[in-house]
C-alpha cells in the first residue's frame, strides 16, 4: 500500500460527513416512521368517520324521501278535497242556472188577474151580486130562480175590463224569491266557510318541499374518498425505500469508521480506494435528497389523510346540525298531519251540509217544474170547464126557448077551445080548463149560484197546450165529446 499524495481528501472529514449525513438520515427516517404510525391511526379514524358521516347521511335521505311523501300525500289529499269543492261549485253552478232557467220562464208566463183577484164565485161571503143582478132572481119556494125573460135565462156575468198585460202579475211573483236568495247566501257561506278551512294547509306541501331542498342542499357533497389502501400501501412503499437508504447511509458511515481506524493503525490507502471513498461520499446528498422526497410524500399522505379526518369532522358537524333541523321538520310534520286530519274532517260535516243545500235547490226546481205544469194545465182545465159551462147553458137556454114557444102555442090552443066551446059550457064544470098552461123556468141547483170562471186569452190556452199533452175529456150529459171543441 503506498502513501496517499497531500491533495487526497481527509478521511476524517469523510467520517464525518458520513455521520452527518447518517445522523439528518435518521432523523428523516425516524420524522417518516412517526407519521407513518400517526397515519394508521387517522386512517382508522378517516375510516369510522367516513362509515358514519354515510350512514348519518344515507338515514337522512331516507327521512328526506319520508318528508317528500308526506308532502305528496298531502298535496293529493287537498287535491282531492279541492276537487270535491270544485265538483260541488259545478253542481251548484248547474243546479242554480237550471232553477234560475225555471224562475225566468215563471217570470215571462203571465196570470190573468181573475186567477189572483177575489170572484164571487169563490169568495167566502157568498154571492154578492148588485141590484141589478138581483133583480134576475125571484124566489120561489125559497129556491132561486132565473127571469122569466127567454133573453135572460142564462145568468151571464159581467166581462170585467183586463187590466194591461204589462201590469199583469206573472207566475214568479208567487214565488219565495227571499227564501231562495236566503238558500243562495247560504250555500256561499259554506263555499266560503270550506275555503277558508282549506286555506290552513295551502303552504303546507310548499314549505315542506322548501324544507326538504333547504336540508338536501345542507348535506355535506359526498366525494369518492381516495382508496385507504392505496394510500398506506404507497406510505410504506416510500418507507421500505428509505429504510434502504438508511442502511446505504449507515453502511457508508461503517465503511469510513473502519478506514479511519485503519489509517490511525498505520495503514495507507491507494489512490483507487481513496477516490471510492471520495465519490461515496459525494453520492450521500443525493441519497439525504431521495430521503426527503420519500419523507415528503408519506408526509403528503399524512396530510391527506389528516385532511380527510378533518373534511368529516366538519361533516359530522354540519350533519349534526342537519339532523337538528330534521328533528324540527319532524315536529312540523307531525303538526301538519294533524291540521291536515282536522281539515278533512271538518270539510267532510261541511260537504254534507252543502250536499243538502244542492238537493235543496234540486227540490226547488222540480217544484217550480210542477208548479208551471199544473198552472198551464190548470190552464186547460179553466178552458175546458168554460166549454162545459157554455154547452151546459146552450143546452138549458134551447131547453128554455123550446119550452117557451110550446107553452105559447098550449095557451092559443087553449084560448081558442075556450072561445069556441066555454060559452057551451056551464060555469061550474071542470074550472081548470080556463088555466093557462104552466110557465117553466130552470135555475141552478137550491142555493147554488152560477159558476164563475177566470177570463183566459186565447193565446194563452194555446200557449198551455202546446207544452201540456191533454187526456181526451169525457162527454158530458149526452153531449158531444169536448175533444172536438177547439178553444
Amino acid at each position: 500500500m503506498s502513501v496517499a499524495p497531500a491533495s487526497d481528501p481527509h478521511i476524517v472529514s469523510l467520517v464525518l460527513q458520513s455521520k452527518k449525513a447518517l445522523q439528518e438520515g435518521e432523523q428523516i427516517c425516524s420524522k417518516a416512521n412517526e407519521l407513518s404510525a400517526t397515519s394508521t391511526q387517522t386512517s382508522i379514524d378517516v375510516l369510522i368517520l367516513d362509515a358514519k358521516v354515510k350512514w348519518i347521511t344515507d338515514n337522512v335521505l331516507e327521512q328526506l324521501k319520508l318528508a317528500a311523501f308526506v308532502a305528496k300525500s298531502i298535496e293529493e289529499k287537498r287535491t282531492k278535497l279541492n276537487k270535491q269543492v270544485q265538483d260541488w261549485d259545478n253542481l251548484r253552478t248547474k243546479q242554480t242556472d237550471a232553477l234560475d232557467k225555471i224562475l225566468n220562464e215563471l217570470g215571462s208566463q203571465r196570470v190573468p188577474p181573475d186567477f189572483h183577484q177575489t170572484s164571487t164565485a169563490s169568495s167566502i161571503f157568498g154571492s154578492q151580486n148588485s141590484e141589478d143582478e138581483q133583480q134576475n132572481y125571484t124566489q120561489s119556494n125559497g129556491l132561486s130562480t132565473l127571469s122569466r125573460s127567454p133573453s135572460d135565462t142564462i145568468q151571464v156575468p159581467r166581462p170585467k175590463p183586463q187590466a194591461d198585460l204589462k201590469n199583469w202579475k206573472t207566475l214568479r211573483d208567487f214565488v219565495d224569491d227571499q227564501a231562495i236568495e236566503d238558500i243562495f247566501e247560504c250555500m256561499e257561506e259554506e263555499h266560503t266557510i270550506v275555503e277558508d278551512i282549506l286555506s290552513r294547509t295551502d303552504e303546507y306541501s310548499e314549505k315542506l318541499t322548501t324544507a326538504i331542498h333547504s336540508i338536501r342542499e345542507y348535506l355535506p357533497e359526498m366525494t369518492p374518498p381516495p382508496s385507504i389502501e392505496q394510500l398506506i400501501t404507497s406510505q410504506d412503499s416510500a418507507q421500505i425505500g428509505m429504510a434502504g437508504h438508511l442502511e446505504s447511509l449507515a453502511a457508508h458511515y461503517d465503511q469510513m469508521c473502519n478506514a479511519l481506524r485503519e489509517r490511525e493503525a498505520g495503514d495507507v490507502f491507494g489512490e483507487d480506494d481513496l477516490q471510492d471513498m471520495n465519490r461515496d461520499t459525494e453520492e450521500l446528498p443525493s441519497i439525504l435528497s431521495e430521503l426527503e422526497e420519500n419523507l415528503r410524500s408519506v408526509t403528503a399522505t399524512y396530510d391527506q389523510l389528516c385532511q380527510i379526518r378533518d373534511t368529516n369532522q366538519e361533516h359530522i358537524k354540519r350533519l349534526s346540525n342537519v339532523l337538528d333541523e330534521l328533528d324540527e321538520l319532524g315536529d312540523i310534520m307531525t303538526e301538519m298531519l294533524q291540521t291536515q286530519e282536522t281539515v278533512e274532517s271538518e270539510c267532510e260535516q261541511r260537504f254534507t251540509q252543502m250536499q243538502r243545500h244542492l238537493l235543496t235547490v234540486e227540490d226547488l226546481q222540480q217544484q217550480f217544474i210542477s208548479y208551471q205544469t199544473a198552472f198551464r194545465k190548470l190552464i186547460l182545465e179553466i178552458a175546458r170547464r168554460r166549454v162545459y159551462k157554455e154547452a151546459a147553458e146552450n143546452i138549458v137556454r134551447g131547453m128554455m126557448d123550446q119550452l117557451t114557444a110550446m107553452t105559447e102555442e098550449e095557451r092559443r090552443v087553449r084560448e081558442h077551445f075556450n072561445q069556441e066551446q066555454g060559452a057551451h059550457l056551464p060555469e061550474d064544470l071542470c074550472l081548470c080548463i080556463s088555466n093557462y098552461p104552466t110557465k117553466w123556468d130552470i135555475s141552478p141547483w137550491a142555493g147554488e149560484v152560477l159558476e164563475s170562471l177566470p177570463d183566459i186569452p186565447t193565446d194563452m190556452v194555446t200557449e198551455a197546450r202546446n207544452h201540456v199533452r191533454t187526456e181526451p175529456p169525457s162527454v158530458v150529459n149526452g153531449t158531444e165529446s169536448l175533444t172536438s171543441i177547439t178553444f
